[in-house]
């Protein structure tokens, strides 16, 4: 579990009034932009420095969906959908932004394809 100090978690909480969470998704879908999914595994100091956190904070601000979590080897593997640039974005993120206190050796991207619909509601993080 990632901790932060109330203070620190104040700051960083995102303050996005409810009717608003939606509406990246919604314009994704309805959009005639092509689809993508795509799966990834990041590898690096990427366990226990709040990286699933920040996945799921950065897929809810860019507007895609699916999941990220831990594995068993020490590194973050997940599926990211929704409009290609958008993905595309996503993507780079991991490759080489990721949570202020984890260090990306290396990101592989895997099974991308393009897709008819989008097969999660929203972004999770999965244990």
């Amino acid at each position: 579990m990632c901790f932060l100090p109330l203070a620190a978690a104040a700051v960083t909480a995102p303050r996005i009034p409810l009717r608003l969470l939606g509406r990246g998704l919604a314009a994704a879908m309805s959009t005639s932009e092509p689809l993508k999914s795509v799966d990834y595994e990041v590898f690096g100091r990427v366990q226990g420095v709040c990286f699933r956190m920040y996945t799921e904070g950065e897929a809810k601000k860019i507007g895609v969906v699916g999941w990220v979590k831990n594995t068993s080897k020490g590194t973050v593997t997940g599926q990211v959908q929704g409009p290609e640039d958008k993905v595309n974005s996503m993507k780079s993120w991991l490759s080489k932004i990721g949570s202020p206190s984890s260090r990306i050796d290396r990101t592989e991207f895997s099974n991308e394809k393009a897709i008819s619909k989008l097969e999660y509601s929203n972004f999770s993080i999965r244990y």
